[in-house]
This record gives structure tokens, C-alpha cells and sequence, in this order.
């Protein structure tokens, strides 16, 4: 199957970007690099593209997209939250802009054999990097009540998540849950039936936690972002586009904590902590995309993008 991937907040980003055609950017989630693409194709000689992902499909298929920039780009299968490894491993210090557009791909989750889609038959797998081991067949299967119970009700904002974690473990007593459809028939059956016309598939908020767990992505993205500014050049920015609340509040705080880091008690006159600001919060609320993309791509419709700029001398 092809990868596609429509872009989203493409034009957004790439003006959020401010994209110098002598920069260097880094796309951390480089996908189908429909994003990346258009950063290359703004680029001269003199500008670099790195692009990361951890998705092997993602990187055969980017790196046709971009051959035609191939003098231009590097791409490096591994995880962001090693991205400053990867950018000095290519003897660079700096950089002048990143991007990460988070959460599963339409190429994701529309390949079945994948195991992200709850509408389709497929092994329980999720894993955006099948090097790893885990995968949500083991998630699910050998989690403990309590522990399913928790990512369901903080990855999934489930409200249902102790009914359906007791239904997964009842069920998975009587012989191992192996397929998608078996799991989201499980999640269907724990929920009320008159609520489960309302809000979207009733598996839906269920197979998110089980993604976000099986990739630790809520983790790497917390421990990343720090060092992400720290890799920006003075004026360097960072857009992040998120698809739910819980990376959308991880980015604010940090944003907001890097732009004022002071801890010291409000009633103090002067600021004794010494934690200087690395910069400025350029998207006091979000970016959200336009009631015309949402109409063309109604993945776009839960996107929200958050810009970042280094400056060292801010105060």
C-alpha cells in the first residue's frame, strides 16, 4: 500500500517555521514527508533537512518522496526523543527550526496488518517501530486490571475505563484477545448501550490508550521537549502540532515553562533562582486548521499547532 499522508496545518507550519533557505530543520516525525517536502523544496545547497522517524515504512517511503532533494536531506530511522543524538552524530550543533506532527498516520492507520485501526481484523500490534518488542497484544493481555484500568482513564479519557478493563480481563481469562475486532468488540460490550451511539466508535478512545502506552509516546514526548529548545539556534523555532488534549497540555506547559522557568515564590521582589527564560511563546492559543481543511480532511479536525522561538537574551 502507499503511504499517504495529507498534511496537516501544512501552510502554518511552514510559515510558523520561518524557513531560511540556508537552515537547518529537523522533521522528527518525518511520515510520508509531506511536511518535509515542502521545507526541502525552500531550501538551497547550503540549507540541510534531517528527517527522523521510527516507522520503516515511513522511511522507504520518504525517502523517495525526497530524492529529488536527496543532496539536501538525511534521513535516520530512530525515535525524536534521540534527535540531538542523531543531529550531532551529522556533526551539527545547532539548528534553525523542528517540526513534529504527533499521533498515528492516515498510512497507520489504514494499512490493517498494522493493528491500529478498530474497524478492521488484524493481530493486536500498534507498534509504530516493529524492532521493539512489546506490542498491544501484550498490553492487553498481560497488563493487570488496575494498570489497564489507569491508561484507559489517562491515555483514553474513558470515562468507561474501569468497567472496560474489568471486561478485558474476564475476557482474556477465558482465551487470549488476539485481533482488533475481538478487543473492540470487548470495549463495545462494556459500555452502556444506549451511550454508544454517541461520541465516535466506542473502541476508539481504548485503542489510543493501548497506541499511546504500546509507543510510550506521552513519555518520550515529555522528556524531548526540554532538549529540543536546547538544540534551536537564537531565533530557531519548533512547531508542534498535537491531535489531543494530553500532548496539546504536555507542549503548553512546556512552552510556558521554558519561556518563564522562575520558581521562586511570587511574593519575592527579585528573581533569586537564577533559571533564565530560553525564549518566547509565539502561539499564546493555538492554531487550529480552517473549516475548508477540516471539510477535506476530517482527521485534521482534533489538530492543533503550538510555535515556540529560541532567544537567548529574552527576559
Amino acid at each position: 500500500m502507499e503511504f499517504k499522508h495529507t498534511s496537516v496545518l501544512l501552510e502554518e507550519c511552514l510559515e510558523g517555521l520561518q524557513i531560511s533557505p540556508d537552515g537547518i530543520y529537523v522533521d522528527g516525525t518525518l511520515g510520508g514527508a509531506g511536511h518535509s517536502v515542502q521545507i526541502a523544496a525552500r531550501l538551497t545547497d547550503g540549507g540541510r533537512l534531517i528527517g527522523i522517524d521510527q516507522d520503516e515504512a515511513a522511511i522507504q517511503a520518504a525517502g523517495e518522496r525526497l530524492s529529488e532533494y536527496k543532496d539536501r536531506v538525511s534521513i535516520v530511522r530512530d525515535n525524536y526523543e534521540n534527535m540531538s543524538q542523531v543531529v550531532h552524530d551529522l556533526g551539527i550543533e545547532k539548528v534553525n527550526g523542528i517540526l513534529l506532527d504527533l499521533g498515528v498516520s492516515s498510512y497507520q492507520l489504514d494499512t490493517p496488518e498494522r493493528g491500529f485501526s478498530y474497524r478492521e481484523d488484524a493481530p493486536l500490534d500498534m507498534r509504530m517501530d516493529n524492532r521493539q518488542e512489546k506490542t498491544a497484544y501484550d498490553i492487553v493481555n498481560y497488563y493487570p486490571e488496575n494498570e489497564l484500568f489507569h491508561i484507559i482513564r489517562d491515555f483514553g479519557e474513558d470515562r468507561f475505563a474501569k468497567n472496560i478493563a474489568k471486561h478485558i480481563v474476564a475476557a482474556r481469562e477465558k482465551g487470549e484477545i488476539e485481533t482488533t475486532l475481538q478487543l473492540a468488540e470487548i470495549v463495545k460490550e462494556s459500555i452502556p448501550a444506549r451511550l454508544r451511539a454517541t461520541g465516535g466508535h466506542p473502541a476508539k478512545r481504548t485503542f489510543q490508550a493501548i497506541r499511546i502506552e504500546c509507543n510510550r509516546e506521552l513519555d518520550v514526548l515529555e522528556k524531548s521537549l526540554d532538549d529540543m529548545i536546547d538544540l534551536l539556534e537564537e531565533g530557531g523555532r519548533i512547531c508542534i502540532i498535537t491531535f489531543h488534549s494530553l500532548e496539546d497540555r504536555i507542549v503548553k506547559n512546556a512552552f510556558r515553562r521554558n519561556e518563564n522557568p522562575c520558581t521562586c515564590p511570587p511574593s519575592f521582589p527579585v528573581c533569586v533562582c537564577g533559571k533564565k527564560s530560553k525564549g518566547v511563546v509565539i502561539t499564546r492559543k493555538p492554531i487550529l486548521p480552517s473549516e475548508e481543511e477540516m471539510k477535506n480532511n476530517p482527521r485534521s479536525s482534533s489538530a492543533k499547532l503550538r510555535i515556540f522561538e529560541k532567544r537567548y537574551d529574552h527576559e
